[in-house]
């Protein structure tokens, strides 16, 4: 068992809230597969206004309502774990941009109070 304190990395997926993996949203299979892989956690964020690669603005003011908003999974973990989850998102993603960036892990305590520790199948 490993405790995710200090050095991880923080992977970060953005895709379009529409994009699908068999018919169900592609960030909810990302956050599943993570959790399957046993990473630290997983969280789903909903933009309101962002462009991509294809240069066309998203956003979710009224005038313009968009079908696509931007959508950005974020995974914490270390170094290995994220690296290890890397080629399933080389299948998942086909349109988006994934990114990684170091970051420190001050503090990792759930809802019960207990330091985050995972057995490598997502189980505390």
């Amino acid at each position: 068992m490993t405790r995710l304190t200090g050095r991880a990395l923080r992977l970060t997926v953005f895709v379009g809230e529409h994009d699908t993996w068999h018919h169900k949203p592609l960030y909810s299979e990302i956050v599943h597969r993570a959790h399957a892989a046993g990473l630290a956690g997983a969280s789903v964020f909903h933009g309101i206004e962002g462009y991509g690669a294809s240069s066309l603005i998203h956003t979710s003011r009224l005038l313009s309502l968009s079908e696509d908003l931007p959508v950005a999974i974020v995974i914490v973990d270390t170094e290995e774990r994220v690296r290890a989850f890397l080629p399933q998102l080389d299948e998942l993603v086909s349109e988006g941009l994934v990114t990684i960036d170091d970051c420190e892990v001050i503090r990792y305590i759930g809802r019960d109070g207990k330091q985050g520790e995972s057995d490598g199948k997502g189980k505390k």
